[in-house]
């Protein structure tokens, strides 16, 4: 056979294999799912004091679980509650999945910091961090008769390589197990912590349901316009998994606020047919503001 010929094959085999080896980019298509973080901030908010509409698909996520202890020192994946646990209760989970079928509760792992030290992921080997976490969050998880995880580590000691096995073995065993039955990331536009996730991503995108995009972390000054860049730029890397975002504090919040244009952003997409869903962070900053942009939300999210 001609050189020519078989330089052709192999160029063929090669493209070939990248195409069906690389994590499918779904297109975003619109939904009515909602999702709020509550609890972290110990402001007394309860599950019951957010509006909830019927129409919608609503997730509560509790904030944090955290594999430290209070001093703060790294447990190797043994999972502890950083969340306002004396309020939101097992009992409290229960009761308002009751009161509302369209509810359910997630726990995200991770978060910024613990006693304002650096939560960071720093495990002593995979095998080890995998066991600990899929032993300590399956207890926790049944305790609580929770439905999902999330994922927001923001400060790392180990490498990408090690989060993506930690991380996407832990969501595959907690899948096949039964116990979760779906997982949520939460990157937000850092160089370093989207490498992670975006390696995570690249290996485990079959076991992730939303991608709690924190848009919020841009500039306070970003304009509508460049919401939507940012959010096609984000959809362009993590597909049609990518939920809007605001945040409901009153300061030091940044991204684009409902006050400055977020709610007609979010009506341009869903115009598109692009808008999978919306999430808030957080529940704890709403209270005092009567949840005025949760009831707009979940009123976009679910109109014809």
């Amino acid at each position: 056979m001609p050189m020519a010929s078989i330089s052709k094959i192999s160029f063929l085999l090669t493209f070939l294999a990248t195409i069906l080896l690389s994590p499918p980019l779904i297109s975003a298509q619109n939904s009515n799912h909602f999702s709020e973080y509550i609890g972290a901030q110990f402001t007394g908010v309860k599950f019951s004091d957010v509006p909830v509409n019927p129409n919608v698909d609503f997730h509560f996520i509790l904030g944090f679980a955290i594999d430290y202890t209070a001093t703060p020192t790294p447990t190797n994946g043994q999972f502890n509650v950083f969340w306002q646990s004396d309020v939101l209760t097992p009992a409290a989970v229960a009761s308002i999945k009751q009161a509302n079928p369209n509810v359910k509760v997630a726990v995200s792992i991770g978060g910024d910091t613990v006693n304002n030290s650096p939560a960071s992921f720093n495990p002593t080997s995979t095998d080890t961090w995998v066991a600990n976490a899929v032993s300590s969050l399956t207890a926790l998880i049944q305790q609580y008769n929770l439905d999902g995880i999330d994922i927001d580590y923001e400060h790392f000691t180990g490498d990408a390589a090690t989060f993506t096995d930690c991380i996407g073995q832990l969501i595959t065993t907690l899948k096949n197990n039964g116990v979760i039955s779906f997982a949520s990331i939460a990157p937000y536009d850092d160089p370093q912590v989207q490498s992670y996730y975006q390696a995570l991503w690249a290996q485990y995108s079959d076991v992730i349901d939303y991608v709690n995009f924190q848009f919020y972390a841009y500039a306070a000054s970003t304009t509508e316009s460049q919401f939507l860049s940012y959010f096609d730029t984000q959809t362009s890397t993590y597909g049609g998994k990518v939920l809007a975002s605001f945040t409901s504090a009153s300061s030091g919040g940044g991204g684009l606020s409902p006050a400055n244009g977020f709610f007609d952003a979010c009506n341009t997409l869903k115009s598109q047919g692009k808008l999978p869903g919306i999430f808030v962070f957080s529940a704890d900053d709403s209270k005092s503001e009567g949840f005025e942009y949760e009831i707009q939300a979940q009123a976009l999210l679910a109109s014809a």
